[in-house]
């Protein structure tokens, strides 16, 4: 029995001796993520002043009140026959005005052309898109080759057809050159706004001595025609006063906006919105806000 014992307890020990040890097991791998498209980069927007003027309705409508405005009060000027015309005399300034008087001189309505008859939307985009403010050998290209690329500007056309319907001479006063004064004419004529000639319904900068100054360009078409409205989108398209550099941009805001020369607005002088380009296109922080306006939420709201 006892070497049966023994038999069986050695027949067990030789089991455990070569039953193999148990192997480890790897896990099954992750299966590899999904494959993802392409995250497209958002595409550059134009600058937000483009934006507004030239396609926002809002923008659109603010341009056809100013022309609306504009015939109606042409209308009320031509009944009333006015005495003096609405361009400073020489020497006068916005602070002490003066005007050109009319005496029996035919009717004259003067326009800047760009921004104010047509929209450069050719040369605009591409300054926009290419990251450039501004670039005259570009800007000089555009003036020779942007017929038909330009539009004429929201209520444009039609106030300048009530005005010439009315016998009122259409005149533009612009800073183009002279050296593209054709290539403007096709510029006008491609957008709808009628037939110009230069030295007659279009003057341009190189026609005087005065440079990017109109004030000289005005007294000439002023000597022949009682001019009984401007339109522009910059202070210089009224009085070359206002773009004096070392005006502040209070001082300058106080000289536009004070009397005498604030009733003028509507009522001879017609501004529309520009917030593209130019001189009213500046002012730091402390310039554009006054210090009194200061405000900041509070702690918990940041």
């Amino acid at each position: 029995m006892k070497a049966a014992l023994a038999s069986l307890t050695a027949l067990a020990l030789s089991a455990c001796a070569t039953t193999p040890a148990p192997v480890a097991v790897a896990a099954p791998a992750s299966p590899p993520p999904a494959a993802t498209s392409p995250v497209k980069p958002t595409p550059p927007l134009p600058p937000a002043g483009q934006q507004w003027l030239f396609a926002s309705a809002e923008g659109a409508v603010a341009t056809r009140q100013t022309y609306g405005e504009l015939a109606a009060y042409v209308q009320h000027a031509i009944a009333k026959r006015p005495v003096d015309s609405v361009v400073l005399a020489a020497g006068a300034t916005p602070a002490a005005p003066a005007f050109v008087p009319c005496d029996k001189k035919p009717f004259a309505v003067v326009f800047d052309a760009d921004e104010t008859l047509i929209f450069n939307l050719g040369s605009m985009r591409w300054f926009a898109e290419h990251g450039v403010a501004f670039d005259p050998k570009i800007w000089d290209e555009w003036e020779r080759t942007g017929a038909g690329k330009a539009m004429a500007i929201p209520g444009a056309t039609e106030a300048l057809a009530a005005l010439r319907s009315r016998g009122v001479t259409v005149i533009a006063n612009t800073n183009r050159s002279t050296a593209t004064a054709e290539y403007t004419v096709a510029t006008l004529r491609a957008a709808g706004l009628g037939e110009f000639r230069h030295g007659e319904t279009l003057f341009l900068m190189g026609d005087d001595a005065d440079g990017s100054s109109k004030d000289m360009r005005r007294m000439t078409i002023a000597a022949k025609y009682c001019v009984i409205a401007m339109v522009g989108d910059q202070l210089g398209d009224f009085s070359q006063r206002f773009n004096d550099k070392g005006l502040s941009i209070e001082a300058r805001r106080t000289m536009a906006t004070a009397t005498p020369i604030a009733s003028l607005w509507g009522r001879g002088w017609f501004l529309l919105p520009n917030p593209v380009y130019g001189p009213s296109i500046r002012g730091t922080f402390d310039e554009v806000f006054p210090a009194d306006s200061r405000w900041a939420p509070s702690e918990g709201q940041k």
